[in-house]
């Protein structure tokens, strides 16, 4: 009860009022994505190749990092149907590499809306 005003979708809101301040999900990053990290990021590698794909007939919204796993699901539902319930494995796999991929977009959205606000504030008191 009374949650109704929190639950606004807050992303669309900002975008309209702050668009300076908020990142557009079909835009580049502004800053580069290795600062702040001395010693470098891991590069994440697709491990699927492109024919690959192309020969399993993925869709393209399913052609990500993780599509890998999801060629090793649907090959493992293929060898044990009727019986797919013997791939839980593959499928806990998949599911949890496209977790750990929305968690790695939602860090790099929250690192650009932060340093936004922050090159806001440093203009701000340049300004004064």
């Amino acid at each position: 009860m009374g949650n109704a005003v929190g639950n606004i979708p807050q992303s669309g809101f900002n975008l309209y009022f702050y668009p300076e301040i908020t990142p557009s999900p079909l835009e580049e990053p502004t800053f580069d994505p290795l600062m702040g990290f001395e010693n470098g990021r891991k590069k994440r590698v697709m491990i699927a190749t492109e024919a690959e794909m192309k020969s399993a007939k993925l869709p393209l919204e399913d052609r990500d990092y993780c599509a890998h796993l999801l060629l090793n699901f649907m090959a493992c539902r293929k060898d044990n149907f009727p019986f797919v319930v013997k791939c839980g494995h593959e499928k806990h796999a998949y599911l949890n590499c496209k977790y750990e991929d929305y968690l790695i977009r939602m860090k790099e959205y929250e690192r650009e809306r932060r340093l936004r606000v922050r090159q806001q504030k440093e203009l701000a008191t340049s300004e004064n």
